[in-house]
């Protein structure tokens, strides 16, 4: 044995070597490289067996058996029947002579690997694999063994990987499926034993306070006594052994419920006894027995008792979020949910020792994340199945889940059961408008939860009920664009609003009084303003008044929040109904608004500016935007009043104007300043009112926006104020007949509008830009940003509307368009100008190139085709870094838009967009792996092929009646081949993005054009696709994309299933290399002739495993022996 024990001296110095702090990484790589060459050996199993029952060297140890994982896993159709049998005797020897004094993840590293000989063996050469696991789980002084090796077992076997041949894949699952009810039988077996050995049941002791159970509640939610008595029982305390041994059952357990179906198998003796063991996670004595002990011993065991409930719950969610339920399993279902709801009851049980919240914060947070996760499932999956059942108490199960909610401990907790009632509310709306006739009975059943659930999210909103949880919410980091506490206010709000859509008159009955409450305060501020010196001060100064002051601040943004979350409740067939409600709120909040505006609370001084000066901001950017979410209302009402002509409706307008102006100033804060615009937007847009030009306030805000002399508002504000003063000229009246809309007069004041706002950009010259210096040239890009963002918008939002409006808009910028293009060429190598005045064209292509009218389209088309030639383009995209490359996607999306424009008209331009495309941009961008252009390239294409099919195909009417079918005439045939070769070449490349976009354009063209019929497809590029997207799956480079490859395989080969079965396949598999002709032969024979989607995608799926499968058995051993 000398080479032996020389070998694994040497082995254990070489890997401590490895480990070592001072190994350089360059000598690390030397032993990596060595100790690979001598895995690969033919026989350096023998030496490892060696080292594994000779060292106590982990790292040897877990080297050896890497050695065996390789051998196993890739190597073992070349290893003699004899080896292998030594193999399979040993190392279940070693294991069984070892695994007491082995480390744990050792020992679980060598279960795997003789679990890896059983999925290539067993049943055939590997006969007892599973009956020595049964055995070992028999035996009590190995049953964790057996158990570890159990769940390794269900871990490999029933789900494995991509090394196995599908049919070997199907087989293992239908033989442990074949063992699934005496595994079952044998764990449930562990659990009852233990349970009940360990089971105080000699005498029953009279019930104490602290352990009654409300009896009414629980005799309804479990049907018999036996199992409420039987679920009252104290919890037995068990010793660390029987904690261990159970905790790898449940894990088992937990395992095998991910795969296998619901079935008899299940049995109600098992899920009581997963029931038993659930109630470790809510109990509490597991806790307090360490504390009063203090042993690390004990608290090690308390863990664990609780570590035994997470895993019991683990397993009953694994069995709830099963979706298909057979009908007999439905009455075990039922008892499943009455067992929780016993365990819930005693978690939310009130008790003098203990309040509901102290005690969820000592259970375990994983078994409160389980319980949550549990309940989610239940009014997710299964409510609607077990409502209907008469002894499924609904309501009293909405009080302890109520209980449960409002005493979480954590945030996220709460927030996790605020999104089981969402679900909760949905089901019932969606029950409601599916079955209306059951309305009022629905909403009776459960009204009074509802309007609980409601109070109760309201307070937790508010500082005045809240203080102490809100204030731990951050609201300055953002966190998916929104901070903790915008996402609390955002989800509680969600839930008002969804119990205000199914009970309107109670939610709104709670909500309106509780912010009247707090505006009073805001409203009440004016008494306590005092003039100072330097301006206005708020006269409040004592601490306790300006945390009060501040908390109803808070309040009131929130309420103002949750009364605008329900505007939409107001209107459509209950805007009669609901009038007088929803005229309440509006006038009260114009009041506000108005209020805020007139004394200028934004610019007031006081005692704690840092809190109190934000907090009145907020109130009052939250007032405009609260009235903001009316004015779909004010629009209802503006029809309703234009039939009436109600003054009430024109003072409403008039005074919110009056609120919005004085704010529409550099000198008010961005947030308060951009609420104003916003709803002077939606005035504009939405509510229209045809008086609304003539109101003095609006009259102001044209004239400060015209005045030259005017400071410019920021770039935001500027552009919504814009926004809204084009649209009060633009838009159609509503209710109004055309004659009536004044539209001369309003087109002059808008070509005035416009004068102004581009004054400064119409007298740009383009011969005068290129001479400038660096000075005068950041003033004129200043120019043209804040002209162009402003005229982009305006566009952008009269673009959907009435032609009358589109043309007034396209005659006032019209000198505006043509001053762009002459300055277009001057501006071309500064990417960052070119970019914003691309931008501004696609806009006016998508939005108004009827009204420019075609020459002139013609005539932008022209000059880009000229600026962007080639040298142009390779500058943008590969010097210019994102900018250059935006600029030139905008200009393809421009295209896009051209070559969709219907009719004959800018047919003319498609060669040279054509030889764009595939003589200028895709040499450049083809082989770069950067994703920039490609897929608007590609888009292009598409788009152009899709809507231009008769500029490659044309079918005449005769040759289609002669013939029966259309055989087209095929015209610039090596530009579509171009086109499809660059399709074809994309599939080769890493990005999946562009890779799915550009397989969902072929399968478009299939569907709408028969792309993959027509006869150069067929003849010359259908199976060099298939080929193509075949190797992707076999390279397994854009998995998450199988699905959608498979159908696409599948639409192409049914163009010709003949020629695909009989010709193409044979071909594919003579090409594939690393594969012998028997496996050739074997996957040919695999591959059924079916012609189905399904079974055709299953089949190619099955082929494309298959051949990844034989690949890896026939990587052959490298010659050559290295020694230690």
């Amino acid at each position: 044995m000398a080479s032996e024990e020389a070998s694994l001296r040497a082995l254990e110095s070489l890997m401590t070597e490895f480990f070592h702090d001072c190994t350089t990484n360059e000598r690390k790589r030397e032993i990596e490289e060595l100790l690979n060459n001598f895995a690969q050996q033919i026989g350096a199993w023998r030496f490892c067996l060696y080292f594994l029952s000779s060292t106590r060297n982990d790292y040897v140890m877990m080297y050896s058996l890497t050695v065996f994982e390789n051998l196993i896993n890739k190597m073992w159709l070349g290893v003699p029947s004899q080896d292998k049998m030594e193999i399979r005797s040993c190392l279940p020897k070693l294991l069984l002579a070892h695994h007491k004094t082995l480390p744990y993840f050792i020992r679980n590293k060598l279960c795997k690997v003789i679990v890896d000989i059983g999925r290539q063996d067993w049943p055939m050469f590997y006969h007892d694999f599973f009956t020595n696991i049964l055995q070992l789980i028999q035996s009590p002084v190995t049953t964790p063994l057996g158990l570890i090796m159990l769940k390794t077992t269900s871990e490999e076997l029933a789900c494995p990987r991509e090394d196995l041949s599908v049919a070997r894949k199907e087989e293992l699952r239908k033989l442990l499926l074949d063992q699934v009810q005496a595994v079952l039988g044998l764990l449930t077996g562990i659990l009852e034993t233990v349970w009940d050995k360990h089971s105080v049941t000699a005498a029953t002791p009279p019930p104490s306070p602290t352990s009654g159970e409300s009896g009414d509640l629980l005799s309804n939610l479990l049907q018999s006594p036996s199992s409420a008595k039987l679920l009252s029982q104290p919890i037995p305390i068990l010793d660390a052994e029987s904690e261990y041994v159970c905790s790898l059952a449940l894990e088992c357990l937990a395992h095998l419920f991910s795969w296998i179906p619901l079935s008899a198998s299940i049995t109600p003796s098992l899920l009581t006894t997963i029931f038993h063991f659930a109630r470790f996670g809510c109990d509490i004595r597991a806790k307090k027995m360490t504390s009063v002990n203090g042993s690390s011993q004990n608290c090690v065991l308390g863990q664990e008792r609780g570590r035994l409930g997470v895993l019991a719950m683990s397993c009953i969610n694994e069995l709830m979020s099963k979706n298909c339920v057979p009908v007999e399993f439905e009455e075990y279902l039922l008892r499943m949910f009455q067992q929780t709801f016993y365990l819930l009851q005693k978690i939310t049980k009130d008790s003098n020792a203990h309040t509901v919240k102290s005690r969820l914060e000592e259970l375990d947070e994983s078994y409160i994340e389980k319980f949550t996760d549990f309940l989610r499932l239940f009014v997710s999956v299964h409510l609607r199945r077990i409502e209907s059942y008469s002894q499924f108490p609904v309501v009293e199960f909405l009080t302890l889940l109520f209980k449960y909610t409002f005493h979480q401990p954590t945030h996220e907790g709460y927030f996790s059961c605020l999104d089981i009632w969402t679900l909760f509310l949905d089901y019932l709306t969606s029950k409601i408008k599916s079955r209306l006739g059951d309305k009022e009975a629905v909403l009776n059943r459960y009204e009074d939860a509802l309007v609980l659930l409601l109070t109760e999210v309201l307070n937790r909103i508010q500082f005045r009920y809240n203080q102490a949880q809100l204030e731990e919410l951050d609201d300055e980091t953002l966190d998916d664009d929104q901070t903790e506490w915008q996402r609390y206010l955002r989800q509680s709000l969600e839930v008002v609003a969804k119990v205000m859509e199914l009970l309107p008159t109670h939610a709104f009955s709670t909500l309106f009084p509780v912010l009247q409450d707090n505006l009073e305060v805001y409203l009440g501020l004016q008494q306590f303003i005092v003039t100072s010196g330097s301006g206005h001060r708020l006269n409040i100064t004592a601490e306790n008044d300006c945390r009060r002051l501040h908390c109803s601040l808070r309040d009131s943004s929130s309420l103002l929040q949750a009364v605008g979350r329900l505007a939409e409740y107001f209107i459509g067939d209950v805007f009669a109904a609901r009038f007088s409600d929803a005229l309440t709120v509006v006038e009260r909040l114009v009041k506000v608004t108005l209020y805020g505006s007139q004394i200028k609370l934004y610019n007031i001084e006081t005692a704690v500016p840092s809190v109190l000066k934000p907090d009145l901001i907020d109130v009052h950017a939250q007032s405009l935007a609260a009235l903001q979410a009316y004015s779909h209302w004010l629009a209802q009402y503006c029809s309703e009043a234009h039939r009436q002509n109600t003054q009430q409706f024109v003072t409403l307008i008039s005074t919110t104007m009056d609120a919005i102006t004085p704010l529409i100033s550099t000198k008010v804060q961005a947030k308060l300043l951009l609420s104003a615009c916003h709803l002077l937007v939606s005035l504009a847009t939405t509510v229209r009112p045809v008086f609304l030009i003539s109101i003095p306030a609006v009259q102001k805000v044209f004239n400060r926006i015209t005045d030259a002399s005017a400071q410019r508002l920021v770039d935001k504000a500027q552009v919504l104020v814009c926004r809204a003063l084009s649209n009060i000229l633009l838009l159609p009246w509503p209710n109004l007949p055309e004659n009536e809309q004044q539209w001369p007069m309003r087109s002059m004041n808008h070509a005035s509008l416009i004068s102004a706002l581009s004054r400064d950009y119409r007298n740009l010259k383009p011969d005068t830009i290129t001479a400038q210096r660096k000075m005068p040239l950041d003033d004129t890009k200043a120019t043209i940003h804040q002209t162009l963002s402003v005229l982009e918008d305006i566009v952008e939002n009269i673009s959907g509307e009435s032609t009358k409006s589109r043309q007034i808009c396209y005659q006032s910028l019209q000198e505006s368009v043509q001053v762009s293009l002459a300055l277009f060429p001057a501006f071309i190598h500064q990417s960052d100008v070119t970019d914003e005045m691309l931008s501004f064209f696609l806009t006016l292509f998508r939005g108004l190139r009827v009204q420019m009218g075609v020459p002139f389209t013609e005539q932008i088309i022209q000059t880009f085709l000229n600026m962007f030639t080639r040298e142009q383009l390779a500058e943008s995209i590969l010097h210019e870094g994102s900018t250059g490359c935006r600029v030139v996607e905008k200009f393809l999306k421009i295209l896009q838009v051209v070559v969709q424009e219907p009719g004959q008209v800018f047919r003319p331009f498609l060669p040279s967009i054509i030889s764009l495309c595939m003589e200028q941009v895709y040499p450049i961008i083809a082989e770069r792996p950067s994703p920039d252009v490609k897929a608007e390239l590609f888009e292009l294409l598409f788009r152009m092929l899709h809507h231009n099919w008769r500029y490659f195909f044309k079918s005449t009417v005769l040759a289609s009646v002669q013939r029966g079918i259309a055989e087209e005439q095929m015209e610039n045939e090596a530009q579509f081949s171009a086109i499809m070769q660059a399709f074809g070449q994309s599939f080769l490349q890493p990005d999946i993005h562009l890779f799915k976009q550009n397989l969902f354009y072929l399968e478009t063209l299939n569907t709408k054009q028969k792309l993959y019929h027509k006869k150069i497809f067929r003849t010359t590029m259908l199976f060099q696709f298939v080929n193509v997207l075949l190797q992707v799956l076999v390279h397994k480079s854009h998995d998450l994309l199988q699905e959608e490859i498979g159908i696409a395989i599948y639409n192409m080969a049914s163009v010709d299933f003949d020629g695909f079965f009989a010709a193409f396949l044979p071909e594919f598999l003579t090409s594939c290399n690393g594969v012998d002709a028997n496996q050739k032969n074997v996957l040919g024979r695999n591959f059924k002739m079916d012609r189905d989607l399904p079974s055709f995608t299953q089949n190619v799926h099955r082929l494309v495993n298959d051949l990844r499968y034989y690949r890896l058995c026939n990587d052959s051993l490298p010659p050559g022996t290295v020694k230690l």
